[in-house]
Parts: C-alpha cells; sequence; structure tokens
C-alpha cells in the first residue's frame, strides 16, 4: 500500500466518492494468500472506484497511462467519458474535461495504479507488475476492450496474461488469475475460484485457456446472483443497460 496518503486531492476525492460509494460487500471464493492477479469485469469507473476505497489488502491497479499524463488526459477523458452525449451538450463536458485536467492528474497520480502503456513500453508495465507481485501485492486487471462478448461482459484482451510467464521465470512460483464480478447495482463484488497459471504449457495455448475460464467464470457467477442491471464496459445511457438474464452472446462473437 501506498507509504503516503497522497495528494490533497486525492485525499478530498476519495472523501466525497465514500460519500457517494457505499462499502461493497465481498462474496465467493476466499481470496488466496499474498500475490494474485484479479481480473475483473470495468463496469466503466465502478470498478477502479470501488478497487480504489474498498479492496481488501495491498493492492495495485492496472490504468491506462492517458489518465496520468497531462498533456492527455483531458483528450482521453472527453472521448472515453463523454463523447457519446448528445451534441448539443458535447461542448459542455469537453470544456469539464479541461477545467478538471489538473485533479484528474493529481488524483490518478496519487492513487495505487500502475500505468499501462500502448506502445514497446507496455515491458515496463509488465516489470512493474512483477515488482508488485513479488513483493505480495495483488493486482487488479480489468482487460475488456471495444468487442462485445455477451450482456454481462465484452471480450477480453490476453496481453496481461503474458505477466504469468515472467513471474515464473523471476520467482519459480505459478501465479493465480481470481475472476471477479462487480455488480454496482447489488453493492457486490464476487471472487471466483482461482485460475493457476500452468508453465509447462504452451504460451499461446495457456493464454487462450486462462482468458476463457476467466470470461466464463465471471459470465457464470453474474448470471447466479439475483435479477439486475449490468453496468456495461462501454459508456452508454442507463436506460440501455441489459440484466444478468437470460445470457445473450453477441452475433460478431460467433458464440
Amino acid at each position: 500500500m501506498r507509504k503516503d496518503k497522497g495528494s490533497l486531492t486525492y485525499r478530498i476525492a476519495c472523501a466525497v466518492l465514500r460519500i457517494i460509494v457505499p462499502r461493497y460487500d465481498i462474496q465467493g471464493e476466499a481470496l488466496p494468500e499474498g500475490e494474485c492477479i484479479i481480473v475483473a469485469n470495468h463496469s466503466q469507473m465502478y470498478c477502479p472506484v470501488v478497487t480504489e476505497l474498498y479492496f481488501p489488502g495491498d493492492h495495485y491497479m492496472w490504468c491506462t497511462e492517458e489518465m496520468m499524463d497531462r498533456r492527455k488526459v483531458a483528450e482521453y477523458t472527453y472521448r472515453d467519458f463523454w463523447s457519446h452525449k448528445p451534441c448539443g451538450v458535447r461542448w459542455i463536458f469537453w470544456l469539464v474535461s479541461r477545467i478538471l485536467k489538473p485533479a484528474f492528474v493529481s488524483v490518478f497520480t496519487s492513487a495505487r495504479l500502475i500505468p499501462v502503456y500502448h506502445d514497446m513500453r507496455l515491458k515496463t508495465t509488465f516489470r512493474m507488475t512483477v515488482d508488485r507481485l513479488a513483493d505480495g501485492s495483488r493486482i487488479m486487471i480489468t482487460p475488456e476492450h471495444k468487442v462485445p462478448y455477451n450482456n454481462i461482459i465484452n471480450d477480453f484482451q490476453d496481453r496481461f496474461i503474458s505477466v504469468a510467464s515472467m513471474y515464473y521465470r523471476s520467482t519459480g512460483r505459478a501465479l493465480s488469475f481470481v475472476p471477479m464480478y462487480l455488480a454496482p447495482e447489488l453493492h457486490t463484488m464476487y471472487f471466483g475460484k482461482p485460475v493457476v497459471y500452468q508453465p509447462e504449457a504452451n504460451g499461446s495455448a495457456e493464454r487462450k485457456r486462462i482468458k476463457d475460464e476467466l470470461m466464463r467464470s465471471i459470465t457464470d457467477m453474474a448470471i447466479a446472483q439475483p435479477l439486475h442491471a449490468v453496468v456495461p464496459y462501454d459508456n452508454i445511457p442507463r436506460k440501455n443497460y441489459r440484466k444478468n438474464r437470460p445470457l445473450v452472446y453477441d452475433n460478431r462473437t460467433g458464440e
């Protein structure tokens, strides 16, 4: 965990968010002792916020590096959070993204985050992750991207799974990936059975196995819960949120 308390802006933001976002219950499988990677649905901004405020134990979260870069954060937040707004009011959110730029940078550089780069610097992300894991920390990763899968989650990117082979080469220990389903409407985080990396397996086949098991587990946990609206990966109007049942696969996935 961070040894300092972060910037004043960060502390104020956390205090306000704790009023707005109530504490979440924890259900399901017990978390492994020590280091592991938690793989969760993104739920727009809910997973980053809930993780920072309430996730148990020493932990860090992967976060796109644009949120920590003063030169990029305004354009990124506008594009990712608000560009879907009606045309007549988009200029307001464009302006807000510029006004809040210093606050965003202050908060995100104080939070327990590992910057995720989208170029050759991704190796830095992996090295930082292995170092944190070696210290016994848990790492939260939300690997969804803009490819629909079902009414619970989007498809997962799988490059993050390569951290397991790096960690094994560094420590000789097989890393566990723990699936987590976050249900904001139920104020609950659910943990599934860990998926353990198999170092003797073929690399690409092992990435696919782990990805598929994680996606299946998160989906199964979601549909097993009481009927509720699923907060999707994409920033869409609340009226378009889908329920956790029945399970519906997107036609573009071929499932």
